[in-house]
């Protein structure tokens, strides 16, 4: 993990095309800034977790059905 240390209003930049700026420093919270192409998805980290569990979720009738013999 690449730890860095920005000030309100500064920034940093990955891969050339997203941008992540310090926005407000207020008590132990940091606002930070966004901006990504429109493609590429950016979410918290509890609500990627939630994604990524809903998609694992087995879908009601996904599962094969058993036949008696």
């Amino acid at each position: 993990m690449l730890v860095l240390s920005r000030k309100k209003n500064e920034s940093i930049v990955i891969n050339n095309d997203i941008t992540i700026v310090v926005v407000e420093i207020r008590g132990d919270k940091v606002r930070l800034g966004i901006e990504a192409p429109k493609e590429v998805p950016v979410h918290r980290r509890e609500v990627y977790d939630a994604i990524k569990r809903n998609e694992q979720a087995p879908v009601e009738g996904d599962s094969p059905s058993e036949t008696n013999s």
